[in-house]
């Protein structure tokens, strides 16, 4: 047990020092990150020295649980597909060029109704989604029409990650979190729609008073006149998008798990668009080009962080750490340990382990602990880019995009909203419980 501690604590500081220091090197012109190296190490360590049984990993990483991590990565995989290729045939930048018409040079018009829509839309879709569809669009509009995407950026990673505690839908964590309490759609939707809706009103307030100097600017007109190449593959990859959202938010109701149904749109997606080119023989280019920018390096990163979990469990890690937290003030305890553990392991894996904690608890403590666990999850994603994946694909979009927005000025402004939003969200939680 204690040389599982020892491994679990080196691999995580070393995590968080990978990404601040060193985050990436090339090796034959590829660019690699080293957070998945330092956490599949750590993984290889735990299974060198015995410490978990290979069967015992095996049957985590293949049970049928919403949260099994393969189920996550086709999910994660299949729903950037979506959006890299929308992408890739210009629809974010035919976005940027009339929503730089729409709001008329005013920056805080924009600003506001932007956080508005994106809310909405993670409520009923995901934050995930929303981050990953959403940023190359920010990107562009800033770019060509001369503003600071530093603010629209804060606001869409704060409020994807904040509104998405709205419904279990919201955030693979919750939807693991909540079905391993048996905690049902319509319980969960009404214990949590009071605090998701207080800690997203005073974080618009935070956010708006912290830039408000730079969205008080003008815009410029978009510069560059973007056009559509490919109408074809972009009506088509629109309404496959349009529908895997709508039938994301109703998927509970339908008994469909939301894995299948991202996977039977992307792989819907590619089919038609691939008909598309043989029957116009036109280039595959776009194609061939969404195929690899896909997060490739995830995959490794998640499933080894889920067997540093698997191990933690295994060895009675995590029952001490239960033992340690106690019953009183769950709510306090398990909310903000689960906000600093999520930028320590990550918010998945850290949904694995906490959902064990709490288990000696009687009620009402024991779902006090779930629910403040599920608010820790979601506000812990924007505190440092290790709180998600999204996190992680942020900094990558951002960079790809020519946004320098890296770990440090991500914790500066991380820490300066999430702190106060995960206060209020853990307060309302305390009052409604």
């Amino acid at each position: 047990m204690i040389l599982t501690a020892i491994l679990a604590i080196l691999t995580f500081l070393a995590l968080t020092g990978a990404i601040l220091f060193f985050p990436s090197f090339r090796w034959k012109n590829v660019k690699i990150g080293t957070y998945w190296v330092v956490a599949s190490l750590g993984a290889l360590s735990v299974i060198a020295f015995g410490l978990v049984p290979v069967r015992e990993i095996w049957r985590a990483l293949t049970g049928d649980s919403a949260i099994n991590p393969l189920k996550i990565l086709v999910l994660f995989f299949s729903m950037t597909f979506l959006s890299v290729l929308l992408d890739e045939v210009g629809l974010f930048r035919y976005l940027a060029k009339k929503a730089a018409k729409a709001a008329g040079g005013s920056q805080l018009l924009l600003f506001v109704a932007l956080y508005c829509l994106l809310s909405i839309l993670t409520v009923f879709t995901s934050n995930d989604i929303m981050i990953l569809t959403l940023t190359p669009f920010i990107c562009f509009f800033c770019k060509n029409t001369k503003i600071d995407p530093v603010p629209f950026l804060v606001s869409e990673f704060a409020a994807a990650n904040t509104w998405s505690m709205a419904l279990i839908i919201g955030n693979p964590t919750n939807i693991y979190l909540a079905t391993y309490a048996g905690i049902g759609f319509a319980e969960y939707a009404k214990v949590m729609a009071l605090p998701t809706l207080c800690a997203g009103l005073s974080e618009l307030v935070l956010i708006l008073f912290l830039f408000r100097k730079p969205l008080k600017q003008t815009m410029e007109p978009c510069r560059d006149d973007f056009s559509i190449e490919r109408k074809p593959d972009l009506v088509i990859g629109v309404l496959h998008l349009l529908v895997c959202l709508v039938f994301l938010a109703i998927s509970d109701h339908v008994g469909v798990e939301m894995w299948k149904v991202s996977t039977l749109c992307a792989i819907s997606l590619l089919l038609w668009v691939a008909a598309i080119h043989l029957i116009q023989q036109s280039g595959w280019g776009h194609l061939t080009r969404s195929v690899k920018r896909l997060p490739w390096q995830l995959i490794p990163f998640v499933l080894s962080m889920f067997i540093m979990v698997i191990c933690l469990q295994y060895q009675g890690v995590s029952q001490m750490i239960g033992q340690f937290f106690g019953g009183d003030n769950c709510i306090w305890r398990y909310g903000m340990a689960s906000f600093l553990t999520s930028n320590l392991i990550n918010n998945i894996p850290m949904s694995i382990l906490f959902s064990t904690l709490p288990s000696a608890l009687a009620q009402p403590q024991y779902e006090q602990a779930i629910y403040a666990s599920i608010i820790g999850s979601n506000i812990g994603a924007f505190l440092t880019p290790i709180g998600a994946l999204a996190g992680i694909m942020f900094t990558e979009l951002t960079d790809r995009y020519d946004v320098h927005y890296g770990f440090r000025r991500f914790i500066k402004y991380g820490a300066v909203i999430a702190l106060p939003t995960i206060t209020v969200a853990l307060a309302v939680l305390s009052a409604v419980l």
